[in-house]
């Protein structure tokens, strides 16, 4: 089984920055892809970064030059660092995973951006 800890949300104002950190444990070997995701109210659960294990990375439009993901292999944990956060970024983020082609979700952290 493999569990995923998130933590690094809350309440930020326009411009501000937070780091998000999402750390695999249990049987969390050969972690292939790892990325963010987030959902707004009322929307769908849409990619915002994500990582392969030889660092390639890809980015959602929204949030190009603003947000940054990197991973540690050694500690098995993914990043988001997320700087000059906008109103609309304000959503629930969750981590996932894919080991051996199957994913694995975090339990979300809530990121909350007042303008």
């Amino acid at each position: 089984q493999v569990q995923l800890v998130e933590s690094g949300g809350g309440l930020v104002q326009a411009g501000g920055s937070l780091r998000l950190s999402c750390a695999a444990s249990g049987r969390a070997f050969s972690i292939n892809d790892m990325g963010w995701y987030r959902q707004a109210p009322g929307s769908q659960r849409d990619l915002v970064a994500r990582i392969t294990d030889i660092g390639s990375t890809n980015y959602a439009d929204s949030v190009k030059g603003r947000f940054t993901i990197s991973r540690d292999n050694a500690k098995n944990t993914v990043y988001l660092q997320m700087n000059s956060l906008k109103a609309e970024d304000t959503a629930v983020y969750y981590c996932r995973v894919i080991i051996r082609g199957r994913p694995y979700w975090g339990q979300g952290t809530q990121v909350t951006v007042s303008s």
